[in-house]
Formats: structure tokens, sequence, C-alpha cells
């Protein structure tokens, strides 16, 4: 089975954004780019995942204004991670049992990369059909 590795979205490519940002400007860079989550950092660090689930449940569901509230209040932290070298099938599964569709990528315990319910239908998609 294909490992993890080959379908992640490196750390260099993450998109992210401070801890005190609002949630309207965050929402804005996800319509602007077209993704559904942000990486939050503190200075240099990342702390967090803001995703377009957590805008819905956390800003939109509760009412909360999204111009006053930052996406540290609203983040899902720690990160669910698995490592480089597990299968997509496995990053499947966790994905499904934990109930979230972004997984922080680890190498020896250091985040390298994110994958996403996104990448693994890309990856279905390509497959040879019988």
């Amino acid at each position: 089975m294909v490992p993890v590795k080959s379908f992640m979205v490196p750390r260099e490519k993450f998109v992210t954004v401070e801890r005190d940002t609002s949630a309207q400007a965050a929402a804005r860079i996800m319509r602007d780019r077209g993704i559904g989550s942000l990486f939050v950092t503190n200075q240099k660090d990342i702390i967090g995942i803001l995703t377009d689930t957590d805008m819905m449940r956390r800003v939109v569901a509760s009412g909360s204004d999204p111009n006053k509230t930052t996406v540290e209040q609203i983040m899902s932290a720690p990160i669910l991670t698995i490592e480089e070298n597990k299968t997509l099938l496995d990053a499947n599964d966790l994905m499904a049992q934990a109930h979230v569709r972004h997984l922080g990528v680890t190498r020896d315990g250091k985040l390298v990369g994110m994958i996403s319910v996104r990448d693994l239908v890309v990856f279905l998609t390509n497959l040879p059909r019988k």
C-alpha cells in the first residue's frame, strides 16, 4: 500500500495564520486560496489547525462574532498525527475513528506534512478500474 508521505502536503507549503488572526480574516484566506484548513502559529511554532468545520461549528453555529473571535479560540489542538511511513489505509482508518478530515504527518515525531480526506479521494479516484 502507498505510504502517507507520498500524498502529503509538505510543511513548506502550509498556509499559516498567527493565533490572534480573526476568524473572518482566516475564512477569507481559506476562501481565496480554495483550501479547507490553515495552520495556527505562535510566532513560528505550529500550535493547532483551523478547519472549515471548526469555523462552522465554533463560529457560525454558535453565533460568535467572526471579527472578535480569534483563530486560537476555535482551532483544533493538539493536531492528530500519523507517521509518514504509515499507509493511506492507516490514515483513512485513523480519520474515520477520530472523526477528523486532516492529519498532521510526522517523521520521528516532528511535523513534516499534512494529509486530508481530499488527498485520499484524489488517490482513490486515480486507481485503475477493473
